[in-house]
């Protein structure tokens, strides 16, 4: 063998040492990359979501279903400790989706009662403007009455004021409701709030005056006196801090420690009157939210006194319907005239639907048929009732998920003749 013959032997048996390190390297490296979580391609078919999971329809971020929330803190927002703040962080921490500033939450609670445990759904107004780590709802508590109608206190509002602590975990829903501030508008503001009514108009203000919006703006808040007015140091601080905003607060029946012109500026009601001697009216957008007397008062009232139906955006709380007041439907199919017979086979009644009725709930509760409902606008699906034969129609799509066979009350009117499961 030739010293050249020997030399090519050695060379190429290091040429294949070198190449048999080189691959052990790289398949040790590629198996290393393949376990690492996230850095390989999904499997051809993903593992079935959760309802709670984050989507993004449209790029925007937002979750189907119930998610689960914890209580950081509750702080009481009035001089009664009637209303209280309660602070929700997600559980998974991730980052909370953008809100429209008047929508609110649904809630699903485990309340324990007489008769055992009872699943509650209930819907409570955002307060706060958008935050990406917390959601803020300030409820008020609601006791039983003791007048003639004897109402008794209210479930849910009671459970959270004596049982939702800091470290609480709740189930809630993304955030949801077509009561909300027009951001494309630059418009001038004038927001009515009565009692709790004002948490919607809380989130609305605290967002305008963060975004260092110019919009002119006027809120008119009505209570009974200063023990019950919620977050009065703020309110008075963003009225002094922002030059566009006008704070007009309204007590009914003022204590004496109430100071005219400082505590408040109006002795008595918010009313037609009082907006019309305060404000120039033209080119207004009005929000309005408060209770049933305010309500059926203050919405004809503007519309007679012509402000466009298209410019009062509003929001009554509990079964306080306007009559004959739809809030920004589209115009009624041609068969809008036409009545329809709807009957409620549980209770055996029927009854006829007109035109001017308003929704199935509406019609429901006038016939003194008690009705399990939350937000009143589609989004909770409280109100949800077997249809057992007949089809209804919408104005605007429900944002609940329907059950075949089932309707929302609060949103559908009838399209012929109905049998309800009630």
């Amino acid at each position: 063998m030739t010293t050249g013959t020997l030399a090519l032997i050695i060379a190429t048996l290091l040429i294949t040492q070198a190449a048999a390190l080189l691959l052990t390297g790289y398949y040790r490296r590629w198996q290393k990359h393949k376990a690492e979580p996230g850095q390989v391609a999904p499997p051809l078919t993903a593992p079935p979501s959760s309802r709670a999971e984050l989507l993004r329809p449209g790029g925007e971020q937002t979750w189907s279903g119930f998610r689960e929330f914890e209580v950081q803190r509750r702080v009481y927002e009035d001089g009664d400790r009637q209303i209280c703040s309660f602070y929700l962080a997600p559980v998974d921490g991730r980052p909370l989706p953008p809100f429209q500033p008047g929508q609110f939450l649904t809630f699903r609670l485990s309340v324990e009662g007489p008769g055992g445990g009872q699943t509650l759904t209930r819907c409570y107004s955002l307060s706060d403007r958008p935050r990406s780590d917390c959601y803020r709802v300030s409820i008020k508590r609601v006791p039983g009455s003791t007048g003639a109608e004897g109402l008794p206190p209210g479930r849910s509002s009671n459970y959270f004021h004596d049982h939702v602590e800091p470290g609480s975990r709740l189930q809630v829903k993304a955030p949801a409701g077509q009561f909300h501030l027009d951001q494309e508008s630059d418009r001038p503001l004038v927001l009515v709030g009565g009692g709790i009514g004002i948490t919607p108009m809380l989130s609305m203000l605290e967002h305008l005056l963060e975004t260092g919006s110019r919009r002119e703006t006027w809120l008119f808040y009505g209570v009974r006196n200063g023990v019950e007015m919620v977050m009065q140091p703020r309110l008075q601080q963003l009225a002094e801090q922002h030059p566009y905003f006008h704070l007009y607060s309204c007590f009914s029946q003022p204590l004496e420690s109430d100071r005219p012109g400082i505590d408040y500026q109006h002795r008595g009601r918010v009313d037609i009157d009082l907006l019309r001697n305060t404000l120039p009216m033209a080119g207004y957008q009005f929000y309005l939210c408060g209770p049933q007397p305010m309500m059926q008062s203050l919405v004809p009232d503007l519309e007679a006194l012509g402000i466009h139906p298209a410019d009062i955006h509003y929001e009554a709380f509990g079964p306080a319907s306007i009559p004959g007041k739809k809030p920004h439907a589209p115009a009624q199919q041609a068969d809008s005239d036409i009545a329809f017979e709807v009957r409620f086979s549980k209770s055996g009644r029927r009854v006829t639907w007109q035109p001017g009725a308003g929704s199935l709930l509406e019609l429901a509760e006038a016939e003194g048929i008690e009705v399990d409902s939350g937000c009143r606008a589609g989004s909770c699906g409280v109100c949800q009732t077997r249809l057992e034969s007949g089809e209804v129609g919408y104005d605007t799509p429900p944002d609940a998920d329907i059950e075949s066979g089932h309707c929302l009350l609060c949103k559908s009117k009838p399209k012929g003749d109905l049998v309800l499961q009630l």
